[in-house]
């Protein structure tokens, strides 16, 4: 038997079976695309309120989804973590991999997160794959995040009861060439509903009725 071929079969004896089902015919079952919607922006600017308001209208075209948010997975799969430039890295890697599980089960996942690196984000795209990423940025004021702060945390900030905070003391990078845009600050939720939802058609992620194209 030549190297080549012994080669060939223990490559094939060494591949691990994770399931009996492709995730295309989880697809067809589901009848529509799996992809990530990533929200990402400072704190206060609205992606928790946008990714909550997309899974309304998505599971109102008979699309299901998964929603992942920063505070509810950094009180469980992430409690581990801190807020070192090291730990918000592994947090962006561990929300990456885990919406990948997802997308690869036929579910669209909505993710919300600060992720303020824009290494990171790439890391999660090239992770999760181009065509299934599609980053949002909430642009918004630091000021209007400031007024809004639900959670106190800017009025803890300016306490010095927190530290390296993005956007006051810790930096938030840009996206340079996310898909959407939202002004959060001068736009309602309905109007920025409406511009995720025009993408989603155009782009055929899905179509008017909710099925894939």
């Amino acid at each position: 038997m030549n190297l080549w071929l012994i080669k060939k079969k223990m490559k094939k004896y060494n591949k691990i079976e994770v399931s009996l089902v492709e995730k295309e015919d989880k697809i067809l079952l589901n009848k529509h695309k799996s992809y990530v919607v990533w929200f990402t922006g400072l704190s206060g600017s609205g992606k928790s309120t946008l990714a909550k308001h997309l899974e309304k209208k998505l599971y109102d075209h008979g699309i299901r989804t998964v929603l992942l948010d920063g505070d509810n997975l950094r009180n469980n799969l992430n409690k581990d973590l801190g807020f070192s430039m090291s730990d918000r890295a592994e947090n962006i890697r561990r929300v990456s991999e885990l919406a990948k599980l997802f997308i690869d089960s036929g579910i669209v996942t909505l993710s919300a997160f600060i992720s303020p690196i824009e290494t990171e984000r790439n890391n999660a795209r090239i992770n999760i794959g181009d065509e299934n990423f599609i980053e949002v940025f909430c642009s918004c004021s630091i000021e209007k995040c400031m007024e809004r702060d639900k959670k106190q945390l800017y009025k803890n900030v300016a306490l010095g009861n927190i530290k390296n905070f993005t956007g006051v003391d810790s930096k938030y990078e840009i996206p340079k060439e996310p898909e959407l845009v939202l002004h959060t600050d001068e736009e309602s939720i309905s109007s920025c509903i409406n511009q995720i939802m025009e993408y989603l058609i155009t782009n055929k992620y899905i179509n008017k009725k909710g099925n894939e194209s």
